[in-house]
């Protein structure tokens, strides 16, 4: 009964709205910020135009079986074969908290097992994530320099208070994001070069973590892919440098492994595919090619050359 109540309230709130893009959208906020609650998800969503209630969004959460940030976050971990390294550090910590909780709720852990979760890890994370998150978008979108933490403490429905408690300044708080997006980018590539043992497999593997960064994934995650295509902004360049030079090693380390002619140079070839790939982010439309077709095809037509030789 309760359900069908939920329904028809839901239905009736959206009859001047498209109930599917309204459903989509909560999806699809669903898989990039799973931390966020039903409120917040309302918040944003009647920001963009489109009304719905926190209870509107909760109903279509139970719709899919969502309506927890753990099983939020099971769903996106599901989505990419149940790897966790899909998730962020700050992420999948959340999800074992919450894993624990249950089973201690449940009677199936004993209180001394939760005592060993570290302090710092059992404080709460939703805000935190919350503010890194929407500076990640509004980062991407606006760009750093037209961002003020106002902005981004609006979008997040905050005071600015809240998001200086957490963050002393627009600055750290960059850092902050990009901290978190290179160590998730670092953990999936490592994971994903750990799967192969061929060295022509394990660079296009890593490309495909590199453009996924760029096209998919959470904000965090496309913003560490766009920062690496950074140029023309020395301040934020100089901001994320050593970051930007340990990942460059890994590809560089990926690069002298390939059987190559004595001829190639390898950092003209190393800077060559990072401009290609990096330069994907502006052409890419979602719905052709994936980023493990656009890795492939790009490797491939470098290593086999596109002339035809008969």
């Amino acid at each position: 009964m309760q359900q069908a109540e939920q329904q028809s309230e839901l239905r009736s709130e959206l009859r001047s709205e498209d109930m599917k893009q309204v459903e989509t959208e909560i999806l699809r906020l669903a898989r990039e910020l799973p931390e966020l609650g039903q409120a917040a998800v309302a918040t944003r969503l009647q920001k963009a135009g489109l009304q719905i209630s926190a209870s509107g969004v909760r109903y279509i959460w139970q719709k899919y079986g969502l309506e927890t940030a753990v099983k939020r976050l099971q769903a996106l971990a599901a989505e990419n074969d149940g790897c966790l390294t899909s998730l962020t550090v700050n992420q999948r910590r959340y999800l074992e908290r919450g894993l624990l909780s249950t089973r201690l709720a449940q009677g199936e852990l004993a209180d001394d097992e939760l005592a060993t979760v570290p302090e710092s890890e059992l404080e709460p994370l939703d805000r935190r994530r919350i503010i890194l998150n929407t500076a990640a978008e509004l980062f991407s979108t606006q760009g750093f320099d037209r961002t003020t933490i106002r902005d981004i403490a609006g979008q997040a429905g905050l005071l600015p208070g809240s998001v200086y408690h957490y963050f002393s300044s627009k600055e750290e708080l960059y850092m902050a994001v990009h901290q978190e997006g290179f160590r998730s980018v670092m953990m999936q590539l490592q994971a994903a070069v750990d799967e192969a043992t061929d060295p022509w497999e394990r660079l296009t593997r890593a490309f495909t973590v590199h453009i996924n960064g760029m096209v998919g994934g959470s904000a965090i995650d496309r913003l560490t892919g766009h920062s690496l295509a950074l140029t023309g902004h020395p301040r934020l360049l100089e901001m994320i440098r050593a970051d930007r030079d340990a990942y460059e090693d890994v590809i560089k380390a990926l690069i002298t492994a390939l059987p190559l002619k004595p001829a190639v140079n390898r950092t003209l070839l190393r800077l060559q595919l990072l401009g290609a790939m990096n330069w994907v982010y502006v052409w890419y439309h979602e719905g052709k090619l994936s980023s493990a077709q656009i890795a492939a095809q790009m490797i491939e037509m470098l290593r086999l050359g596109v002339e035809n030789q008969a």
